[in-house]
């Protein structure tokens, strides 16, 4: 079934990096917009004749709360249209046109299985939305674990929040990696996400040196999720336990 288009109005902005900005939309008509964590919103924007050349997905950043609010987390792409529209022509008040929820990205039953959301970029958001919704309706879960890569420190997105959850939410570790960086400071990584994650995994092996028991989602840059899959089938994990989604 094809999901109707809604009109929304952007009701905050805030800049993340230098390069990555928070927007926060609203769908007046809808009492409350439902969503599963982890699906996306297709935004259809002014920028070009054809109707599948408008169209940019992104993954919503919020978890539900049932409201019609959620948060859109968008990095600058200078060289694409749809990006350089929502950061130089859309403002507090604008109006754009959103179909969703769509995506299959969504969690897993958590009862039996560890969590590693990896990720890069942008592609945090439905790893963020997952998180908040795990502690915010108190999902039974063992322990979950974000893996977030960035390049420097000026780009890390949501580490206060996410630490503060740390010691919230019983069981949810965030371990954020910089791959070019030489001293980060306590609780993060130099390097990238892949020696994090099996440093993760081997630290939970069974005296036989079995592999623990886990689900492994993958979002963000293709170069580092394609590394990710290949990595966690030689280790010995089966494909379907690994669910990925590609950003740029």
């Amino acid at each position: 079934m094809t999901l109707p288009w809604h009109k929304a109005i952007v009701t905050k902005i805030e800049d993340a990096t230098h390069s990555t900005r928070r927007f926060w939309i609203q769908i007046p008509e809808l009492e409350r917009f439902d969503f599963q964590p982890g699906q996306f919103v297709t935004l259809d924007l002014p920028i070009h004749e054809q109707k599948n050349k408008r169209w940019r997905s992104y993954s919503i950043a919020s978890a539900p709360d049932g409201t019609n609010t959620i948060e859109l987390v968008i990095v600058l792409n200078e060289h694409g249209l749809g990006t350089p529209h929502l950061f130089n022509d859309v403002i507090v008040g604008s109006e754009l046109i959103l179909r969703g929820p769509q995506g299959k990205f969504t969690m897993p039953e958590l009862l039996d299985r560890d969590l590693y959301l990896i990720c890069t970029g942008t592609g945090i958001a439905p790893f963020r939305s997952m998180v908040h919704f795990i502690n915010r309706f108190k999902v039974p879960h063992q322990q979950v674990h974000i893996v977030f890569g960035c390049r420097k420190l000026e780009d890390v997105l949501y580490e206060t929040e996410l630490k503060d959850l740390e010691k919230e939410c019983e069981g949810f570790h965030f371990h954020p990696c910089f791959s070019r960086e030489k001293e980060v400071g306590e609780g993060r990584y130099t390097g990238y996400v892949h020696e994090v994650y099996e440093k993760l995994i081997d630290e939970q092996r069974g005296t036989d040196g079995s592999l623990p028991p886990s689900y492994f989602y993958l979002c963000g840059w293709k170069t580092m999720v394609d590394h990710a899959k290949q990595k966690l089938q030689e280790l010995g994990y089966d494909k379907k336990a690994i669910h990925l989604e590609l950003y740029g």
